[in-house]
């Protein structure tokens, strides 16, 4: 009998405290910093970033390099939304010192831009599974 009335104190003891109201836990929260995900990234071209969601297609790029200089197309594929695409680019590209010219929204969404010396025509494409992007870089005449 002594034993019963034991564990039976034990649990109201310990059972009680998980129900107290009022009190709030002592322990600060610790705020994680969210993750992002991976960072965007620089390829080929040293001033046209990237989203970390996309991924080369090394098949049907190729890129021309010199000291100073380089030009070519980036071919990338993802699954990421159109929309977001087009506001990351416009973001970015104009961070980059880069100027819109000119821009096509359609099923085949294009925007071109302008510096000193280069164009970049950027093309977005969505079909079944993936979105295409291809970057096109070339020297101004």
């Amino acid at each position: 009998m002594l034993l019963v009335v034991m564990a039976t104190l034990m649990f109201l003891t310990t059972g009680c405290s998980h129900f107290q109201k009022g009190e709030k836990n002592s322990e600060t929260p610790v705020v994680m910093e969210q993750d992002r995900g991976p960072a965007p990234l620089y390829y080929d071209f040293g001033d046209v970033l990237i989203p970390s969601e996309l991924k080369v297609d090394k098949k049907s790029s190729f890129v021309f390099r010199t000291a100073n200089f380089s030009a070519g197309v980036i071919s990338l594929k993802g699954r990421v939304e159109v929309a977001s695409l087009l506001t990351f680019f416009n973001s970015n590209m104009q961070k980059d010192n880069w100027k819109e010219i000119a821009s096509f929204k359609s099923p085949r969404s294009v925007i071109m831009y302008e510096k000193a010396n280069r164009y970049c025509v950027i093309n977005i494409s969505e079909k079944d599974f993936y979105t295409y992007v291809e970057i096109w870089v070339a020297p101004t005449l």
